[in-house]
């Protein structure tokens, strides 16, 4: 088992989150800009744990010190199975499906698939996506828009 050093401050976990392959636009740590999601801030000596959608923030938790801020933020970013998980693209075609994840498995990248209806119980879909810093090597990979 790996040991991860202590994170007891936002610029630690800030730089863990980027070492890691963390996605940003999930999380607003040391202030980058989300547009939904989950952040911590320090707001006058006090920080907050808090949650956003759409300009609507929610506070969910407030801490007395950064280090018990920081702590209880790395576990929850930690717990959540999507927040290292970079999105490839979404598929109709089993072919291309398969095609994409024999590329990745030659690459020895990590994934994970679900299938979702996208329109409808006749249109299924599957999406691919990549788990942290296998995104380096995948992003040629990645569907257009």
């Amino acid at each position: 088992m790996v040991n991860e050093p202590e994170i007891n401050t936002v610029l630690e976990l800030e730089l863990w989150l980027k070492e890691n392959c963390y996605s940003k636009d999930n999380y607003s740590i040391n202030g980058n800009s989300i547009i939904e999601g989950r952040g911590l801030e320090n707001i006058g000596g006090l920080y907050q744990w808090y949650y956003t959608e759409r300009g609507n923030k929610s506070i969910l938790k407030y801490f007395n010190t950064e280090k018990e801020a920081v702590q209880y933020a790395c576990e929850e970013i930690k717990a959540d199975k999507h927040a290292n998980r970079h999105y490839i693209g979404m598929y109709s075609s089993e072919q291309i499906v398969e095609k994409i994840l024999g590329e990745l498995k030659k690459r020895r990248i990590e994934f994970w698939t679900d299938k979702i209806p996208y329109g409808g119980l006749k249109d299924l879909r599957t999406r691919i996506f990549v788990i942290g810093c296998g995104i380096k090597n995948a992003r040629d990979l990645i569907k257009n828009k």
